[in-house]
């Protein structure tokens, strides 16, 4: 797994949304213990910090030390500085694994196998990813005009995945069915452009040109969006997959 966060770490952790709490719900009812939650590749603990009213116990492991050192202290919650594929755990002690807004990054093969080697019987596996968010047709023109043609070249290889909502990566568990779930908030115009530019794709752009690729659209998204200070709905549907971790092959 790459690294694609810790330059921008401290705008990630300020902008980035929230998971929704029925996704969360809907989680730790379906598996089969609630004593241990494993967030993998956790970046600044958005999905930790929510697993933590419903678990005893949260592990959140990320390989960056940023993106960890800017996560909200929680007493349950235990960040680790570690990669997916070689998790600090001992085998059969987590009821649940997440991966959010970050399988595609990951060495399937290695991590799969780390998910088998960590899970207690009955343990569930669940990844989530979010794409284009949504606003109205306006706003959504802009963005998808600077996701598209100004950075799109930019985007790191397996964003591919998150486009087509993960249906092309393998996850060799039993699916268990899970309803639809979006995530939803109300932002003013100055947090959704520091969600823009938490975007990899957008500071790779700016590390290799020295340039701000917001500036491209800027004047556009001002007047897509009106004033400023109001605050609009957006939306970013979720794909998610869910399955049930058979016990490793003798």
């Amino acid at each position: 797994m790459k690294d694609h966060f810790s330059r921008q770490a401290a705008q990630y952790r300020a902008s980035r949304p929230d998971y929704p709490a029925a996704l969360l719900d809907f989680l730790a009812a379906a598996a089969a213990g609630r004593g241990r939650a494993l967030d993998c590749a956790t970046g600044s603990g958005q999905a930790a910090i929510g697993l933590a009213s419903r678990f005893a116990e949260v592990v959140a492991t990320d390989l960056s030390v940023a993106q960890l050192a800017r996560a909200p202290a929680c007493p349950n919650v235990r960040y680790v500085a570690a990669t997916a594929e070689r998790l600090p755990l001992a085998g059969a002690s987590v009821d649940l694994v997440t991966v959010a807004q970050a399988l595609h990054w990951l060495d399937l093969p290695a991590f799969y196998a780390e998910v088998r080697r960590v899970a207690r019987p009955g343990a569930l596996v669940a990844a989530w990813s979010y794409g284009r968010m949504r606003v109205d047709a306006a706003v959504d023109a802009v963005v998808e005009r600077l996701y598209s043609d100004v950075v799109g070249p930019y985007w790191p290889p397996g964003r591919e995945h998150v486009e087509n909502g993960y249906r092309d990566l393998p996850f060799p568990f039993s699916p268990v069915p899970a309803p639809a779930f979006a995530m939803v908030a109300e932002w003013r115009l100055e947090r959704l452009l520091g969600y823009l530019a938490s975007w990899s794709a957008v500071q790779r752009y700016e590390a290799q040109s020295g340039r701000d690729p917001l500036d491209a659209v800027r004047d556009a998204l001002h007047a897509a969006w009106g004033d400023p200070g109001t605050a609009r709905r957006v939306e970013w549907p979720l794909a998610l997959r869910v399955g049930a971790i058979s016990p490793p092959s003798p």
